[in-house]
């Protein structure tokens, strides 16, 4: 129990609780983070003044996460590098490593799969591995010195590649832990992230390519390329209405252009002429059907010589 007087609050013996709340500042926080060289903290303190009596404090820390929405157009963006390297040194080269690496968009968050699509061609004489790491950078700035740590998080590892040998990743995938999200807008502390693809050359140095990350908190949605991708095929399976069509049709060809003389004369079989034929009945029984076979085709004529009584029209419609 606590009493009022005279402007002092008075507490009783026992415990007493004072709910509060506040609002954080408006513009943007950085996100909380505590590393080797520095950390980024948020805290209330809350002090009890007492007459003639020390004050007590207390502190409780609280996280804060700056948002980050890797929907943005620029963390949408593909990232591709391709690189090469020959083993080997002076005149005792063994040949060139080959590797391209990709990767459909540079956001993702916590928890999210890459997937990573390279190629590697080994045209060395020596044994080569591929493999695939995240890497968390931390730049640690002050007192115009910098400190820099990088560390491993996550990785992966391909098959083995003999000499001549070449290998494909199809969407190998390589799990995002739980880490800090980006750091890009601070003065003091930066961190950073990275997705290498390198190979591993026995008696060589790496053959490593660092495609740029950034890891988010506002989860990739997919209703953007997934509208893209059904633009472009809606546009591809429309591509034919861009064909132009002639505005009058050609007439077929004439028979006589055809079939000439000599092929006419090749095709049709000589038949025997009956002996001591007098009338038309001595005529053969098939020579009018040799006339029926050989009967050219009628004149093109672009008039309708059967037109319909009632002349039927259909809709046609075109979806866009």
């Amino acid at each position: 129990m606590y009493s009022l007087r005279e402007g002092i609050l008075l507490l009783q013996p026992g415990k007493h609780e004072f709910p509060f709340s506040f609002q954080l500042p408006s513009e943007p926080l950085v996100t909380s983070f505590t590393g080797k060289y520095g950390s980024i903290q948020y805290c209330v303190r809350a002090v009890l003044e007492r007459p003639k009596v020390p004050d007590q404090s207390v502190k409780r820390e609280l996280q804060v996460v700056s948002h980050i929405d890797v929907n943005t157009p620029a963390l949408l963006t593909p990232v591709l590098k391709t690189q090469e390297k020959m083993v080997g040194c002076w005149f005792f080269t063994s040949g060139p490593v080959s590797l391209s690496a990709k990767i459909e968009r540079k956001g993702y968050c916590n928890g999210e799969d890459i997937p990573i699509y390279a190629e590697i061609e080994n045209c060395s004489s020596r044994l080569i591995v591929p493999k695939a790491a995240i890497f968390q950078t931390q730049t640690y700035l002050a007192s115009g010195r910098t400190k820099t740590v990088r560390h491993m998080v996550a990785n992966v590892r391909g098959n083995h590649i003999a000499s001549g040998g070449t290998d494909t990743w199809n969407g190998k995938t390589l799990k995002i832990p739980p880490v800090t999200p980006s750091i890009l807008d601070c003065c003091i502390i930066r961190i950073d992230y990275s997705l290498a693809v390198y190979i591993h050359i026995p008696g060589a140095k790496k053959l490593m390519l660092e495609l740029p990350l950034v890891i988010g908190t506002i989860p990739y949605h997919g209703f953007g390329s997934r509208n893209s991708s059904i633009a472009s095929q809606f546009s591809m399976d429309l591509s034919w209405l861009t064909l132009t069509l002639p505005e009058q049709p050609e007439a077929p060809p004439n028979y006589a252009d055809v079939v000439s003389e000599e092929e006419f004369s090749r095709h049709v079989p000589p038949y025997p002429q009956p002996p001591n034929c007098e009338g038309e009945a001595c005529c053969p029984m098939f020579a009018c059907i040799q006339e029926f076979r050989f009967h050219p085709p009628p004149l093109y004529s672009e008039v309708d010589p059967y037109p319909p009584d009632v002349e039927e029209t259909q809709p046609v419609s075109f979806i866009l």
